[in-house]
């Protein structure tokens, strides 16, 4: 994959030129996920993707307590430390807009919106998602196309002035689109999805090309990068609705006259391998993933909790998924009104749900400290290769190779690049014509 100064323009040209390829989007701020998504981008030689979502991260510090310039310093380490080059590095903003303001009237919601997106350009990301599809206090649902794009004409208006006299004027790519997935999936039960109308995906970009030419920057058009649309794919707690090429047939035409432009797809997560080929193949050339990376973090962390049982006496473990249940109990706001059900439907979705709402207690100061106990122990015990085999039998083939050491940090690096290597082969480029 290119390296030059817009890998994302080379992204995308590449791909409406037929060679197929696109670009996964890693939505996570845990430094596992981020060191797991830098080594794969070295090993692959491709661009590395990296996009805080605004209740992650925002001007007031978010859910993990970091502004975007914190975030930004975050990625820029670990991508270092993992070899990759900086030009090989972007970063962008996801669900940029009033998102986190829902309840306050409009005026004020905006406000902080504005404030948001101008943090995250002065910070230096180069890729903003500009989602302002969420109704605010007092207003009907859904909202119509013509305020959306206003409202997030106004927000690429602040983001072009924060990027004067920068490194990134003219430089920003955009995203829009107002068939937006909520962020990290559905919070109500799903049995089917049906693709966004070809026609509702039209009038979402005549809106935005007239909202954006009104408020006299019709020039950044071309950078406008990526539709949003809703191809039929998400996930709740316990459902994955798979993605169905024969649905988006009609949908995949929109974009027949807009050279410039790829579709986004959101949710993802959880999507088959053959499936995430079939959405790049099909003109979603970017694929976002979060959750999934962060329940591949846990499946390889609780593994390691059993063998922590086996080895370690009960006074000196971790005891990691203890902790997290006692911290989820005793702070449910991230997961109770999502995980509906008995006691006991309540205690398995905490723990193995497809939303992963355990992802935003990761920072939690005792979750941390206990991921950390249950990593050092097993450093000091070792990891002996039959009980790898019964936990992670995947990464035990790996080190009984040699492609791997039994390192329990190596270990769940790994176990979360296995939720990122379908992404990494559904996004190469196959130049030949034949995908790779």
């Amino acid at each position: 994959m290119s390296t030059d100064a817009d890998p994302i323009a080379t992204t995308i040209r590449r791909h409406r030129a037929g060679e197929g390829g696109g670009l996964p989007s890693i939505c996570s701020a845990h430094p596992t996920v981020l060191t797991a998504a830098a080594r794969q981008a070295v090993a692959d030689g491709s661009v590395l993707l990296v996009e805080a979502t605004s209740n992650q991260v925002d001007q007031f510090g978010g859910y993990t307590g970091m502004v975007p310039a914190d975030f930004r310093d975050l990625v820029a380490r670990i991508a270092a430390g993992e070899g990759l080059p900086a030009d090989r590095l972007v970063l962008g903003g996801d669900h940029l807009g009033p998102n986190r303001w829902q309840r306050d009237d409009p005026a004020t919601a905006m406000t902080n919106a504005v404030d948001l997106v101008t943090a995250y350009v002065e910070a230096g990301y180069a890729k903003i998602h500009l989602d302002c599809s969420m109704p605010l206090a007092g207003e009907p649902t859904p909202l119509d196309d013509t305020t959306v794009a206003a409202r997030a004409a106004r927000l690429l208006d602040a983001a072009e002035r924060a990027a004067t006299g920068t490194a990134l004027e003219g430089r920003i790519r955009y995203v829009i689109g107002t068939e937006v997935p909520v962020p990290g999936g559905a919070s109500h039960a799903i049995d089917t999805l049906a693709p966004t109308p070809p026609d509702a995906a039209r009038a979402t970009l005549a809106a935005h090309r007239e909202a954006f030419a009104a408020a006299g920057h019709a020039d950044v058009w071309p950078r406008v990068m990526a539709l949003v649309v809703q191809p039929g794919v998400e996930f709740d707690a316990l459902r994955v609705v798979d993605y169905d090429p024969a649905g988006t047939t009609a949908l995949q035409r929109v974009l027949d006259d807009e050279p410039d432009l790829v579709f986004e797809a959101h949710s993802t997560d959880y999507q088959l391998p053959e499936s995430l080929a079939a959405l790049v193949r099909n003109g979603w050339a970017v694929l976002k993933v979060g959750p999934g990376l962060t329940f591949a973090l846990r499946e390889a962390l609780f593994a390691l909790s059993v063998v922590e049982r086996e080895l370690v006496p009960e006074a000196e473990r971790a005891d990691l998924p203890g902790v997290i249940e006692r911290r989820m109990l005793a702070e449910p706001g991230y997961w109770e009104r999502y995980y509906p059900g008995t006691p006991d439907e309540q205690r398995i979705a905490r723990r193995y749900s497809w939303s992963d709402r355990l992802r935003y207690y990761w920072p939690d100061p005792a979750i941390a400290a206990a991921e950390e106990r249950l990593l050092t122990n097993l450093e000091r015990t070792g990891v002996p290769l039959p009980l790898l085999s019964q936990v992670l039998p995947d990464q035990y083939r790996r080190v009984r190779r040699g492609e791997l050491a039994a390192d329990p940090r190596e270990l769940v690096i790994d176990k979360v690049r296995d939720a990122l290597r379908p992404y990494a082969a559904a996004c190469r480029p196959h130049p030949n014509g034949a995908p790779s």
